[in-house]
């Protein structure tokens, strides 16, 4: 197997595997503010959980437990999202260094750069299509407009 040893060669192979490093940050911003939600729909959940330990024993909480199972399809949605761009990363990760690979040596590994790329990115937006699902979920059970009772 030949190593690239001229400075050209590597520094461009540098440049070109860089690229996918941007999609990379997204992934990275995606997980933060998805992990964010999933600690919000945890938080609320135990709460819930609480309010129905507390209530009288046959007192009827079916609006509490139908909250609960709200949220547990909206945590399953968010760990579906987080899976979904780890495994973007993952493939992002793989694609970097299949292009340096690529670059640097006399491997033709450009078939599998290319299948890494375009696999990451449909995990990218499958995670996303599972974020608007959970964000539409969590705006459903919102009552704007309706007048409070009481």
């Amino acid at each position: 197997m030949f190593f690239a040893v001229d400075l050209e060669t590597v520094t461009h192979g540098i440049q070109l595997a860089v690229a996918p490093v941007f999609l990379l940050t997204a992934v990275a911003a995606m997980i933060g503010t998805v992990a964010g939600r999933l600690a919000r729909i945890i938080d609320r959940a135990r709460l819930v959980e609480d309010r129905i330990e507390a209530a009288p024993a046959g007192d009827a909480m079916t609006s509490a437990y139908d909250e609960l199972a709200r949220l547990r399809m909206r945590g399953r949605l968010v760990n579906a999202c987080i899976a979904l761009l780890t495994f973007c990363a993952i493939l992002i990760g793989l694609t970097i260094m299949a292009l340096f690979i690529g670059e640097t040596t006399e491997l033709q590994i450009l078939r599998i750069a290319t299948i890494s790329f375009l696999s990451g990115v449909i995990f990218f937006l499958l995670a996303l299509l599972c974020f608007l699902t959970e964000t539409v979920l969590a705006t459903r059970i919102l009552k704007f407009g309706k007048p409070q009772k009481g």
